[in-house]
């Protein structure tokens, strides 16, 4: 019992301090094998065992492929397409919002990245159109969030690891997920603008919208290419990661030709630094989690929240929701990953939950932390944009995390609207 206080004491006293996420895992893993006298030597075995996977070589990969979509103007081309498509009706920018957050999710694998990437474009572009401040960041926010659910997820990889489950399962799972929560979001869009004197622009011709889905082909192709390659058995997840890679930077160079050797270079490095982060992350986090497994925290805190549960599966599933929801406030989804699947999910399966599912259900409460204050890294990518603050952002975004947690409600007690296309295609 001493073991698991000092561990989970001094991660989150380090938090408090705001040191960052991955020192707060080291540290504290460190000071609770001092106190339990476990050998230093198991921590760079640890180490190594945790971040020498095939599996994670997606991350670093996929973290390249989004880079260099978004350089390449990908972004303002599927911003063009969806405008043609649905920009003349009312509440059309917000729902061209949404579906690029939708198709862009399915380039980046990240909810900061889609923020950033259509946010720069989308939010003024509705400011100036009519919309709200608070209300055009936070549907962004809300809507990038959707980046870590439609596959490629890099967060799908990361709980596959851990989870050893199938990621090529894991992508196909969380497609109606994440389609279910754009629909509610455009649905909640609609209902918020219904009263604000919203500018509307004219429909497109036929011409118009040939013309920018041509010019939107190629970045469209992406994740054709990358579901297309997984699932038809040419390619694993973690080589379709590679061939993402190649296939953007030969687009970004010699199709849109937006990307110069100065530039690439510079891609090359930013993607480097930002897979070194997240795999200081998982070295960490898999020590910090290491621990709780080997000390029999897991078994001692997933026994605890069995009996709260009385067995009783619905109620453990909104204990899990619950727990997920206010550790998204938190931390992020790899870090979460790490702490809770050990936990929980010797628990779901003990009560018959799919771990398919129970993944995908983890994956979509920690999309939603990403929107939640205080460490809702997505909006923290809005705010500056809409030129407002914190304050201004966590009233307005309330009606998209209802939509949000709707949907997750759904997902949760009726598993299989995340197993039924997986099933379908007799993905293993």
């Amino acid at each position: 019992m001493s073991i698991s206080l000092i561990l989970f004491g001094t991660f989150i006293i380090l938090l408090f301090l705001n040191v960052p996420i991955a020192i707060s895992l080291g540290l504290s893993s460190l000071a609770a094998m001092i106190a339990g006298g476990i050998p230093l030597s198991m921590l760079p075995m640890q180490i190594h065992a945790s971040i020498g996977k095939f599996t994670l070589l997606a991350i670093p990969f996929f973290i390249l492929a989004g880079n260099v979509m978004e350089k390449a103007g990908i972004s303002s081309r599927l911003i063009g397409l969806a405008e043609k498509l649905v920009g003349h009706k009312k509440s059309g920018l917000a729902i061209v919002a949404v579906i690029t957050s939708v198709f862009f999710a399915a380039i980046s694998g990240s909810g900061p990245a889609t923020v950033a990437a259509l946010g720069a474009i989308l939010i003024p572009a509705m400011i100036n159109n009519g919309y709200e401040e608070g209300m055009a960041a936070s549907l962004m926010a809300t809507a990038g969030a959707i980046g870590i659910i439609i596959p490629p997820s890099i967060a799908f990889v990361v709980y596959g690891a851990i989870a050893e489950q199938s990621i090529g399962k894991l992508f196909i799972a969380g497609i109606v997920p994440g389609l279910l929560i754009g629909a509610a979001l455009i649905i909640a869009s609609i209902i918020v603008c219904k009263d604000m004197p919203i500018k509307q622009n004219k429909k497109a011709t036929g011409k118009e919208k040939w013309a920018a889905f041509k010019e939107a082909f190629w970045g469209l192709m992406m994740p054709v290419i990358i579901l297309g390659g997984i699932y038809g058995g040419i390619f694993t997840p973690t080589e379709a990661a590679a061939v993402s890679a190649v296939y953007g930077i030969l687009v970004g160079v010699f199709i849109y030709k937006q990307i110069d050797f100065k530039e690439f270079v510079d891609l090359l490095v930013e993607s480097s630094v930002q897979s070194a982060v997240v795999l200081l992350i998982v070295a960490t986090a898999s020590v910090f989690a290491w621990i709780v497994t080997t000390e029999g925290i897991a078994d001692a805190v997933g026994s605890a929240i069995l009996t709260i549960s009385a067995g009783n599966k619905i109620l453990f599933l909104l204990l899990v929701n619950i727990i997920l929801l206010i550790t998204g406030c938190f931390l992020d989804a790899i870090s979460a990953f790490y702490l809770f699947v050990p936990i929980l999910l010797p628990v779901a399966i003990e009560l018959g939950y799919d771990p398919i599912a129970f993944g995908v259900v983890m994956t979509v409460n920690l999309a939603i932390g990403q929107v939640t204050p205080p460490v809702g890294v997505n909006l923290y990518v809005a705010c500056p944009i809409a030129d407002i603050d914190l304050k201004t952002i966590s009233k307005s975004i309330v009606p998209f995390l209802a939509a949000s947690i709707a949907v997750l409600l759904l997902i949760t007690y009726f598993p299989q609207t995340i197993l039924w296309l997986p099933n379908l295609m007799k993905i293993k």
